[in-house]
């Protein structure tokens, strides 16, 4: 049997975190097509810094920017908990706040 060699075991230890931040990728892109549809069907313009949220998922910025995705990862559990329970009276704006808030942390974190 062959031993692999560090990088092998590197990449085979962290291929759960990599899933679960492409899972992550996937469904904040669908939210975020969604997003901005809904400011559509309302015929409203998309504020700037919810914009750069959602279209930094659309545009899959995420794979040149090495540590983005994972900084907004670590954001979106965070808000997930100090956030409160999803209605469909709070459903839209919980969904911009969240677009916001990633808008916000990418200027932050220079990406």
């Amino acid at each position: 049997m062959k031993r692999r060699t560090p990088e092998e075991r590197y990449q085979y230890s962290i291929r759960k975190q990599e899933k679960k931040l492409l899972e992550f990728a996937d469904n904040e892109m669908r939210w975020a097509e969604d997003l901005i549809y809904w400011y559509q069907l309302q015929g409203q313009d998309m504020p700037d810094d919810e914009y750069r949220g959602a279209a930094f998922f659309l545009n899959k910025e995420f794979d040149k920017k090495p540590g983005s995705l994972t900084m907004l990862y670590f954001l979106h559990e965070k808000l997930m908990d100090e956030l409160p329970m999803v209605t469909k009276e709070l459903a839209f704006d919980l969904l911009a706040f969240r677009y916001k808030q990633y808008g916000i942390a990418l200027i932050q974190g220079g990406y």
